[in-house]
């Protein structure tokens, strides 16, 4: 469920508000303004001297040996005139005997929210140690299964995990309030800053410099690529991981969320055998949906109220062949499936639901009557396994101690709040889309590669909103043979299922041989076919 609260931002972009602030007499009671005030005072108690503890380990990877070095620490990062106003925390991954100037690659990953820190990425993609666990079901309780991991992206490049402040141990400085990082830009620019403080403090400006980061850290990819090229810090490639980049298209009275979501239903439906005429692989089913979502299902919605009933009805029977839900339940719905129906009505015969992270877990609500799911199946099997994981492995194994408690959502404070407005290359936006400065970025450094990541059964970040945002990039066809898409059977953590994990490692290693040595060369890359290389798996 702790995953499930970090997420609730990616259902609707009103959600900026905590409930206190929309109750008037609590807002205004004494106790309430105390305990903000308390909270604040708390949150700034990080220390101004960065820390690091170091542990050495080895992991094997494809059946050699990669001694590395464990280190977690704090950056202390300062405005333009040096005053110091965040402390990040952070956990990277190096090979032993790295020294500053080196030529090897660096990545920085993190996760999204907007306010989660990165103990996902950190404990279940591609650092040398990580949660072992079955896909898609239920952890059992402790002990959990923890250790090396052969998926591991060492032996491609270093890995720096960092948590946005107000998460983790990531701490405002000083009279630095919290609220002053609570916003797209805002965001950035810390990120911005402690990614320069490190490259500065280990001496990493000659490696090759890549991003990596899942949910809403897509979002925070694409501008942070283009506001790391405005200050002169070039990178090789970005990966996004489970996108969400375009918060635009999910206003009320907008047809393209619909649109972005319908192969995801297709895909979940296939998973869950509630299609008559069952294509032999996902892949199949979920070209077939591309196809009319961009087709009469586009048209049909188009159309708004003027459909005539006999386009409607054959409009329905389609949809129905390919997400598996009624007819009836299609047209009574005015042909649009909102993502919490289709969870609870897919299987509403068998009184189960299905999950938003991941639409292949199977939830029990106290009755089959309702709209809604009462909880994501998907959070609830895994949140538990990771908290616990990583607490144990940052005190055991690393012994990182502080007097800080480590929170899991910048959320947790008082009077939490986002500010979405995002000023763009081309002007502000009060719902960014920052696959537009992904753009810039990509057209500014013609060697950026961009690499899309992708769960068929992710219905969090629906993969075909992402592959119609990044289609919109603009880029010329020079600039489209860096952007390449793949896809796995799995949700938006696509790396729970260990078999998608393994295809991610292989699909990684080849890129970043591809990009570092692109940018080692004078040919430009060779265009391909269509926008960008589509890769199914």
């Amino acid at each position: 469920m702790i995953r499930n609260s970090l997420a609730l931002l990616l259902a609707a972009t009103a959600m900026t508000a905590p409930l206190a602030a929309q109750e008037e007499g609590e807002k205004k009671a004494p106790h309430h303004e105390a305990a903000k005030a308390e909270a604040e005072a708390a949150w700034a108690r990080a220390p101004l001297e960065e820390t690091e503890v170091r542990h050495r380990d080895s992991v094997t990877i494809n059946g050699r040996a990669y001694p590395y070095v464990a280190s977690a620490g704090t950056l202390t990062v300062r405005d333009i005139e040096g005053k110091p106003t965040a402390s990040m925390f952070y956990t990277a991954y190096t090979l032993d005997g790295t020294k500053p100037g080196t030529k090897r690659p660096v990545t920085f990953l993190y996760n999204g929210g907007p306010g989660s820190p990165s103990f996902w990425l950190r404990m279940g993609s591609f650092a040398p140690i990580r949660i072992r666990t079955t896909s898609p079901e239920f952890v059992r309780p402790a002990p959990y299964d923890v250790g090396p991991n052969p998926d591991s992206l060492l032996d491609k490049t270093d890995l720096v995990f960092l948590d946005a402040i107000g998460t983790g141990y990531s701490r405002p400085l000083g009279d630095m309030k919290p609220a002053q990082f609570y916003g797209v830009d805002e965001d950035v620019d810390v990120f911005a800053g402690a990614i320069q403080r490190y490259v500065t403090k280990y001496g990493r400006w000659m490696s090759p410099k890549f991003l990596l980061g899942e949910s809403y850290g897509t979002l925070r990819s694409g501008a942070l690529a283009y506001q790391l090229q405005e200050k002169g810090m070039a990178l090789n490639g970005v990966v996004l991981l489970s996108s969400i980049m375009n918060y635009g298209y999910r206003q009320p009275g907008l047809d393209q969320v619909y649109l972005n979501y319908l192969p995801s239903y297709a895909a979940t439906a296939w998973y869950h055998n509630r299609l008559a005429d069952r294509p032999a692989d996902v892949a199949t089913v979920v070209a077939q949906a591309r196809a009319f979502a961009v087709g009469p299902y586009m048209s049909a919605l188009a159309k708004g109220q003027s459909i005539s009933p006999q386009e409607r009805d054959q409009i329905a029977e389609q949809m129905s062949r390919l997400i598996g839900i009624s007819p009836d339940y299609i047209k009574r719905a005015n042909l649009r499936i909102d993502l919490p129906r289709f969870q609870k009505e897919l299987l509403r015969g068998s009184a189960r639901t299905v999950g938003r992270f991941d639409s292949r877990y199977l939830g029990i609500d106290t009755d089959a009557a309702g709209e809604r799911p009462e909880t994501d199946a998907s959070s609830d099997a895994i949140s538990g396994a990771y908290i616990a994981s990583f607490q144990d492995y940052l005190q055991s194994t690393l012994g990182y101690k502080t007097d800080l408690p480590y929170r899991l959502s910048a959320r947790d404070a008082a009077g939490w709040t986002w500010n979405w407005k995002h000023k763009s290359p081309d002007g502000s936006q009060n719902n960014p889309n920052t696959a537009i400065d992904l753009g810039a970025a990509m057209r500014a450094n013609p060697y950026l590669k961009v690499l899309s990541m992708n769960g068929y059964y992710d219905m969090a970040t629906p993969f075909f909103g992402t592959e119609n945002d990044l289609g919109h990039m603009m880029l010329e066809p020079a600039q489209q043979a860096n952007l390449r898409f793949t896809y796995y059977p799995a949700g938006h953590m696509t790396y729970l299922n260990p078999d998608a994990l393994r295809s991610m490692k292989a699909d990684l290693a080849r890129w970043y041989d591809e990009a570092v040595s692109d940018a080692k060369s004078s040919t430009p890359p060779v265009p391909p076919s269509g926008q960008g290389a589509r890769q199914s798996r």
